[in-house]
C-alpha cells in the first residue's frame, strides 16, 4: 500500500536539492551519517529526479537522472527482506538548472538499472551507512548492463521524505571504490510494476 504523500513546496525543495548539489563532500558525508532511512510507503509510487554531485558525472554525460520505486515480485530469488524494488530512467542533459524530462520521451520513459532496495543494516557486505536504505543493483537482474555492479546508499536529508541523499559505491568483490554522491527530489507519481 502506498501513502498519499504530497509536495509540500516544490519551488523549495528544488532550491534545497541545488544547494545540497553544490556543497562540499565534507557536508554531503555529515548528511549521510546523520539521515535516516526513508521508509518503503514514502518511496513507493513515486519517482524521484536525480543530480549526481562532483565533475565526473558532467563530462560522461550522466549528470541528471530519475529513480523510481515500486512494489512487485522479486527480480531474483534470493536476496534480504523485506525489500522494494527500483529503477532508473535517462533524462536529457541541459543542465541541473532545467526540468528533467525522460528519454525518450515522459510518457514513454526507458527503465533500466533495476535495483532491490533493503535496509542496509541486512547487507552481509554494505554496511557501511547502516542507518541508510541500500539500493542493490546486483539483485536487480541486469544481465550484462555494468549498472550490476553500483551499490548505493540513500537517507532523508534534514527529516524530509521529499529530499534524499545518495552515495554510490562500485562492488568489485573485496575492493568497494567510491563512486560518487547524488541528490534526489520527490517529482512524479508512476504506476509501473514491473
Amino acid at each position: 500500500m502506498t501513502t498519499e504523500l504530497t509536495i509540500a513546496d516544490p519551488a523549495a525543495l528544488r532550491t534545497r536539492a541545488l544547494d545540497l548539489f553544490r556543497a562540499p563532500s565534507s557536508e554531503l558525508e555529515r548528511a549521510l551519517r546523520e539521515g535516516v532511512a526513508p521508509s518503503f510507503d514514502e518511496l513507493l509510487g513515486w519517482e524521484f529526479d536525480g543530480i549526481n554531485v562532483g565533475f565526473v558525472p558532467g563530462l560522461l554525460g550522466i549528470r541528471k537522472f530519475r529513480k523510481g520505486f515500486y512494489d512487485g515480485r522479486p527480480r531474483v530469488a534470493r536476496g534480504p527482506e523485506p525489500f522494494i524494488h527500483g529503477y532508473n530512467i535517462p533524462v536529457r542533459q541541459d543542465g541541473v538548472d532545467h526540468a528533467h524530462r525522460a528519454k525518450p520521451s515522459d510518457e514513454a520513459p526507458k527503465r533500466f538499472g533495476f535495483y532491490r532496495v533493503y535496509s542496509a543494516s541486512l547487507a552481509e557486505v554494505h554496511r557501511r551507512y547502516p542507518n541508510a536504505l541500500l539500493l542493490d543493483y546486483g539483485l536487480g537482474a541486469n544481465g550484462l548492463d555494468p549498472s550490476g555492479l553500483l551499490r548505493d546508499y540513500l537517507v532523508k536529508v534534514d527529516g524530509s521524505r521529499d529530499l534524499l541523499l545518495g552515495k554510490a559505491y562500485l562492488a568489485l568483490g573485496p575492493i568497494k571504490p567510491f563512486v560518487g554522491f547524488f541528490v534526489l527530489r520527490r517529482s512524479l507519481r508512476h504506476t509501473y510494476s514491473g
